[in-house]
């Protein structure tokens, strides 16, 4: 019990009684000139999960982390398939373009996707001068380029988790049942894949709720037209001066994410025992 003493304070200290305080600040009433009256109420939860606008956007933030998920999954896998079992002296440079979008601060990725997407942008210019388009393309400032630019930030959160997963199986395996007659196809749906469904899992989650709690990039590349529970939040915080609501909205999308994470790690169990 001494040897994890510290670790528990410092999880109590800078974690569990932060929330602590969070879910207090949101049962607090709202109040003028201050933070938040006094006494309790349940107003802010009601508000949060009846008015018709914040469902809204939490519906649009749960679907947005339910976009780049599937596509950071459907893109990092061969990647970290790849990595996994590449014995290629460049190899090392793999790993760092893979890392590369964790080197930069979000804001700078940011800026970067701003100048790409732009009405005047670099990929706009260019599809413009080869004649393919008469008039620059909408690629931001709506949800195609906040996918985007979530699907470059998190990919790494994807690849690095799978590739270890992968690293862990024998390609032996494998070889055993292609020769006992198995297609390569099959020989992976049957072998490789629910092997590496730890990895899968793990990634997958990451990103759902990192996703989630993007800020940034919906700020910058969405603008006004992409409004998510975490540009939400934020306003009622600073903008609004209302930490009870902003609270409350908090822990709605965090209750929320929660219930999808769980539902999805029962999903996949069965799905797993079926490819078993």
């Amino acid at each position: 019990m001494w040897l994890i003493a510290p670790a528990l304070v410092l999880l109590g200290v800078f974690l569990l009684l932060p929330y602590l305080n969070i879910v207090l600040m949101s049962l607090r009433p709202p109040a003028v000139g201050a933070p938040y009256g006094a006494g309790l109420t349940l107003g802010n939860y009601t508000r949060a999960l009846t008015d018709g606008y914040l469902l809204g956007v939490l519906g649009d933030t749960l679907l947005l982390g339910l976009t780049v998920t599937p596509i950071c999954l459907l893109l990092g896998y061969p990647v970290a398939f790849h990595l996994a079992r590449t014995r290629s002296r460049w190899s090392g440079l793999l790993y760092v373009l893979v890392l590369s979008p964790l080197l930069v601060g979000v804001v700078v990725r940011s800026f970067g996707w701003l100048i790409l997407l732009s009405g005047n942008g670099v990929i706009n210019r260019a599809l413009i001068d080869l004649g393919w388009i008469a008039t620059g393309l909408q690629l931001m400032n709506n949800r195609l380029g906040v996918t985007i630019a979530l699907v470059h930030v998190f990919l790494p959160f994807m690849i690095l988790p799978l590739v270890g997963v992968i690293q862990s199986i024998d390609p032996s395996l494998e070889a055993a049942a292609r020769s006992l007659g198995a297609s390569r196809l099959k020989a992976f749906l049957r072998v490789s894949l629910p092997l590496s469904w730890p990895g899968i899992q793990a990634g997958t989650v990451l990103v759902f709720v990192l996703t989630l709690s993007a800020y940034v990039t919906p700020v910058m590349l969405g603008g006004a037209q992409v409004k998510t529970v975490s540009v939400l939040v934020v306003q009622s915080l600073i903008d609004n001066f209302q930490w009870p609501a902003g609270a409350a909205q908090a822990l709605v999308l965090t209750g929320c994410g929660m219930l999808a994470v769980a539902a999805y790690a029962r999903l996949t169990r069965r799905l797993s025992r079926g490819l078993a």
